[in-house]
């Protein structure tokens, strides 16, 4: 047998492992050459549903379609080497039946090569997480906001507003790690909240729009680059790429309006 000669990946036991100790970087990708960029940066990468609206641009991560998620997940791994890339389980693939959700988990990780799965985690999830980790399929789960649910919810606002809420959260997490979860999303909540489910539970909290206090930070990376004039409020810009674009597109569009784009150095010539 030859030996492929390829990079080595972070392990999901390697991002367990973190728990308590360094920080753990993360940002979302949904192509190669973005994969490519933060790949050197990030220990996990996550192919988010949220690329329904950010890269599709439909209204919720309803939407979205398992063969959409596997489409993005093969283009992530052609551009990346590093880091342990997850993808999203989306809507109405994992929620009906352990076995549904073993059924779509493997197909994306036989067609994509990713290392994990990501599953919005309520109180019906261990049962599935269970069944995935028994059979070879590393999990991260995701507790507060989930945005799958968000027509329950009432829309993308932050959760654990009651003791109620507050409390399930906590014991979703719980039953996440329990069920072999080897990381759980920690989304849309308050400070003190974010801070507990880290000290509940035995594996890393991946924050967003939580605590600094997480084992770790997660933003979609569109938002946090400024392709968007509106972000979620919790979002640093740390570039203005949409003014960027726009000026680049400008500059072309005004060049070729001109008849000086491209200039005569760049055409081809044949003898």
């Amino acid at each position: 047998m030859s030996a492929q000669n390829t990079a080595r990946r972070i392990t999901a036991p390697e991002i367990t492992a973190r728990k308590g100790g360094d920080p753990i970087v993360c940002l979302t990708a949904y192509d190669a050459p973005t994969a490519s960029i933060v790949d050197d940066h990030c220990d996990l990468i996550l192919v988010g549903d949220s690329l329904g609206m950010v890269v599709h641009g439909m209204p919720s991560t309803v939407g979205v379609t398992l063969d959409m998620m596997i489409l993005h997940g093969q283009a992530v791994m052609r551009g990346s080497q590093k880091a342990l890339v997850v993808v999203d389980l989306p809507f109405g693939s994992y929620e009906d039946s352990p076995i549904t959700a073993f059924k779509n988990a493997s197909r994306v990780m036989m067609e994509t090569g990713c290392q994990a799965v990501k599953i919005e985690s309520g109180s019906y999830a261990a049962e599935t997480i269970s069944y995935l980790v028994e059979r070879g399929i590393p999990v991260m789960s995701h507790v507060g906001l989930r945005p799958q649910s968000m027509h329950v919810l009432g829309g993308f606002r932050a959760r654990g507003r009651t003791d109620a809420i507050y409390q399930e959260i906590i014991e979703n997490a719980q039953a996440a790690a329990e069920a072999g979860s080897f990381a759980v999303v920690v989304e849309g909540v308050s400070e003190d909240l974010a801070n507990e489910v880290t000290k509940a539970v035995t594996i890393p909290t991946i924050g967003i729009g939580a605590s600094a206090q997480c084992d770790g930070q997660i933003l979609v990376t569109p938002d946090m680059l400024g392709m968007f004039e509106r972000v979620p409020k919790f979002v640093k810009k740390f570039g203005d790429q949409r003014a960027q674009t726009e000026a680049a597109v400008k500059a072309y569009a005004k060049g070729v309006k001109a008849r000086t784009f491209p200039g005569e150095a760049n055409l081809y010539r044949f003898k």
